[in-house]
């Protein structure tokens, strides 16, 4: 590993939590007159791992630049970010989340890289995929693959408790029996409390023929919905069919800090790539199962861009920031390194060449991926910006629902005029 690397790269789950993201970022000439620029990412120390081979055959081809790179799990590495963005100090490249896209575009934090057609091409990402990373007009942002939820499980544990395994398209109401069954028959929790979980709380909503927001940003549903969500997920765990408040809180965007990861249920609704982190922490294997459809059979979970790249506005290698996006997506040697690592691939070349050649769980993401092609619903546009402020004020409420300081009808509508207040802001 090059000796201008983040001091080694966070491989354990502690580092992961700690790690440090690059300070004075925009880029700068390191003493051999290379170009330096700085990367950041959030991910597992798998994907730590496959991110800097691919980034050391960017350096073997592009010799004049200098990549420095760091990651943090999701949680940290959003937080440092917003801290970074706000002080002017972006990196010169970085990872973002679907629901980071509005608010650094309209801030100012992020590159126009339409302008950089030269380094970087796009030509061979679906249209509709690429649309996601633009805020009116403009490409402000690059899919980097294509994911969607699931529910990972203890393929050992879940076998021996004798419950049946999930086998195609299931119902809330038939995951929460499988749930409660799995409780009784293990002595553990069968899931995480999914109360805590805008992601899942959307999954459920659209299922409901409802949806987060509006096309105007503005909520796409009310208190009465979110009661009846946070009614459903309080009975769980009043139940012992789902994680306990204090398991739930120590959720921190990790996988290894999910109870899943500690040993402590059977399954975990994650997003499919980064669920590759349970394979070094569940002993018995893991297997992906679709997300929980409405009573009807109407699917919730959908298609999006599992991540995007962008570049700071503030760089002062505009070019060179395009020509680093632009390998990660477009270079066969990267797309072999990485795998399915941050989902399947966009560039469809580069999916066509790579999807035969998966093994593993990148192969398990694909064929999981390819079981749902033509059954789920068109995904929503990107949330507005004070979605990400949303996703930690719909945590804090549903603790109050957990430990019983506020039923879910309390919590349920300090949330939305919570939410309304953010939104109009």
């Amino acid at each position: 590993m090059p000796g201008h690397r983040t001091k080694g790269f966070c491989a354990s789950a502690t580092a992961l939590l700690m790690c440090a993201l690059l300070a004075g970022c925009g880029g700068s000439a390191a003493a051999d007159g290379k170009v330096v620029l700085s990367y950041t990412w959030w991910g597992n120390p798998d994907r730590a791992a496959r991110t800097e081979k691919a980034i050391a055959l960017f350096e073997k081809a592009n010799p004049g630049i200098d990549v420095r790179t760091s990651f943090a799990g999701y949680d940290a590495y959003k937080q440092k970010l917003a801290t970074q963005a706000a002080g002017g100090d972006a990196p010169d490249v970085m990872q973002l989340d679907y629901r980071q896209i509005d608010q650094y575009a309209t801030g100012g934090v992020l590159l126009d890289l339409g302008k950089e057609k030269g380094a970087l091409r796009t030509g061979e990402i679906d249209a509709g995929l690429l649309a996601t990373g633009r805020v009116d007009g403009t490409q402000f942002a690059i899919p980097q693959g294509r994911g969607t939820e699931t529910v990972v499980y203890d393929v050992k544990t879940w076998k021996a408790s004798g419950v049946p395994l999930p086998k195609g398209a299931w119902t809330w109401d038939e995951w929460a029996d499988a749930m409660r069954d799995l409780a009784r028959e293990t002595g553990k929790p069968g899931a995480t409390d999914p109360g805590q979980s805008e992601d899942s709380f959307e999954v459920w909503l659209r299922g409901q023929g409802k949806s987060l927001y509006t096309k105007d940003n503005q909520l796409g549903f009310t208190s009465a919905d979110l009661t009846r969500w946070w009614t459903f997920t309080d009975g769980l765990r009043r139940a012992g069919a789902v994680s306990t408040a204090e398991q739930t809180t120590q959720l921190d965007g990790t996988v290894e800090n999910t109870p899943l990861g500690r040993g402590e249920s059977v399954t975990d609704a994650n997003w499919d790539a980064p669920a590759s982190g349970f394979t070094a922490l569940v002993a018995g294997g893991i297997a992906l199962a679709p997300m929980p459809t409405g009573a009807d059979g109407t699917p919730g979970q959908y298609f999006k861009p599992s991540m995007f790249l962008g570049a700071s506005a503030a760089t002062r290698h505009p070019e060179a920031a395009a020509r680093l996006i632009d390998f990660l997506l477009n270079d066969p040697g990267a797309a072999e390194v990485l795998g399915a690592t941050r989902g399947i691939p966009v560039n469809e070349s580069i999916r066509k060449a790579v999807e035969p050649q998966l093994t593993g769980f990148d192969r398990t993401v694909a064929d999981y991926q390819a079981s749902l092609d033509g059954t789920l619903k068109t995904p929503p546009q990107a949330p507005p910006s004070g979605d990400n402020a949303l996703q930690t004020t719909f945590q804090r409420d549903y603790d109050q629902v957990s430990y019983q300081r506020m039923s879910p009808r309390e919590a349920a509508e300090n949330y939305v005029t919570e939410a309304k207040a953010e939104l109009r802001s």
